[in-house]
């Protein structure tokens, strides 16, 4: 039997995930033993204290077993502990770190990651979060192989997941690792999850990345935004902002983790998935009015950017057009 310690952070951290966790294994050790078989977890809820407030005080969750009383454990999952409490959490660090040494494989779960990454483990690894703190992620920890597009991610025993409630994509995933397909299947339909999930990129909303203070690369993330239907090139910004063109692409890739190139794409994705959502233009207008002339091109990049196709994507978010 696996000993899983689901960490209870001190400050504001999302309750549904030190919840779920426990209820989907809790629901693998009950179905288990309901088909003859022994449970295959023995779970615990980890603090730093004895109880911690959440949401202003209106839940309160009081953890089983303090980090000085787990001397070994085999699974650590690290819930979605907003960043701005990190500092109230330093003490898990080192446990975190130490219990890996000893064997334990982690799991950090959406912003979780922030947690996970201050221990040094993801470095050169891949790490996925939710796309809305990909930006200050990056900026905090550089030496991590980011992967915002992906639910989960799995480097040799330490695990995440992306944004929100696809925690349990992964903790699923950890369900059909230690006690196999059928159980995790069955827990899928029992909690009516989407079990085959490999992607975060339909829900990704690009909203540039300005976080930095190179003032001419802003400027030129707000020409390209402010010109989504032409075509524009690198050298054309380069020589916009007076910059030679191997200094430009240096620069953009430093101040916003992508190229030149990479940006422009994701802005005019970004402003063709609104429309799609939206409005009733047929796709080839959504593709003319955002620069685009090659039909190929345009739905490659889509797919590649949102994981799915624009035909697909409007299926899925434009209600008027579905209904109609």
């Amino acid at each position: 039997m696996k000993h899983v310690s689901i960490l209870v952070p001190q400050g504001d951290s999302i309750l549904s995930s030190i919840v779920g966790p426990f209820k989907v294994l809790t629901g693998a050790n009950d179905y288990l033993e309901k088909t003859g078989r022994k449970p295959a977890f023995d779970i615990h809820l980890v603090g730093l204290s004895g109880s911690t407030d959440l949401y202003n005080g209106l839940f309160s969750v009081h953890p089983d077993k303090m980090i000085d009383e787990v001397k070994k454990t085999d699974l650590i999952i690290i819930p979605a502990l907003e960043p701005r409490s990190l500092p109230l959490n330093l003490k898990f660090i080192d446990w975190i770190y130490n219990q890996h040494n000893r064997g334990a494989e982690v799991a950090s779960l959406c912003v979780g990651a922030f947690l996970l990454a201050s221990t040094g483990l993801v470095n050169g690894r891949q790490c996925t979060t939710h796309w809305l703190a990909a930006e200050h992620f990056r900026q905090q920890f550089p030496d991590v192989n980011l992967v915002p597009e992906k639910i989960i991610t799995d480097e040799q025993g330490i695990y995440s997941s992306g944004g929100a409630y696809s925690f349990i994509n992964l903790v699923l995933y950890l369900v059909e690792k230690y006690c196999g397909r059928d159980v995790a299947v069955f827990l899928s339909k029992v909690f009516e999850i989407e079990i085959e999930r490999s992607s975060q990129a339909p829900f990704n909303i690009f909203m540039g990345q300005k976080g930095h203070e190179d003032e001419p690369i802003k400027k030129a993330q707000e020409y390209m935004e402010s010109n989504v239907d032409k075509k524009i090139s690198v050298d054309q910004l380069a020589g916009l902002f007076l910059i030679s063109r191997r200094n430009f692409e240096r620069r953009f890739k430093k101040a916003t983790a992508n190229t030149p190139v990479e940006y422009l794409q994701r802005v005019k994705i970004e402003a063709a998935k609104k429309s799609l959502e939206s409005g009733r233009d047929n796709i080839n207008e959504v593709m003319y009015a955002v620069g685009y002339s090659d039909s190929k091109a345009f739905r490659t990049t889509f797919k590649k950017i949102t994981g799915l196709s624009p035909f697909d994507y409007r299926k899925k978010y434009n209600r008027e057009m579905t209904t109609s």
